[in-house]
């Protein structure tokens, strides 16, 4: 069967839809309590590479199940209306289209952050090992 919208495409229509943030805008937000950071990367992207400090990771498979209050799975951290969510992936491409999901379900507080995980390193932006947001996560439960 071939394929009649390609992956291309598809990121293409989602970053005409979602908001769309620098790392430099984000990094100046940085410590802002209105500012949730969402790492959608899998987890072991994360043990290799590290993540955003102060960050939640929510993995892509599971968004939308976390995100909605009547699924089984729903993470409370999304229920606070008051956040923005700015999700990040690797390129900038799983965000943009994860973004996108989140508006079609309703979410008028999301946004990504072009680029992603790597055009945050490149640009020097703050970094933390996953065992070491692995520990801050766990002394703040």
């Amino acid at each position: 069967m071939p394929i009649t919208k390609g992956y291309r495409q598809l990121v293409d229509e989602a970053m005409a839809q979602v908001t769309t943030y620098s790392v430099d805008q984000i990094k100046a937000r940085l410590g802002e309590t209105r500012l949730q950071i969402v790492d959608i990367r899998d987890v072991r992207e994360l043990e290799r590479e590290g993540t955003v400090p102060g960050c939640f990771n929510a993995p892509r498979g599971m968004l939308e199940f976390w995100v909605d209050p009547a699924s089984p799975y729903f993470k409370p951290v999304f229920g606070d209306e008051s956040k923005e969510f700015v999700l990040f992936c690797g390129a900038g491409w799983r965000s943009a289209l994860a973004a996108k999901a989140l508006q079609d379900m309703g979410m008028t507080n999301v946004a990504h952050i072009d680029g992603g995980w790597s055009d945050w390193v490149k640009q020097g932006a703050p970094v933390e090992t996953y065992d070491a947001h692995k520990a801050r996560r766990s002394a703040n439960r």
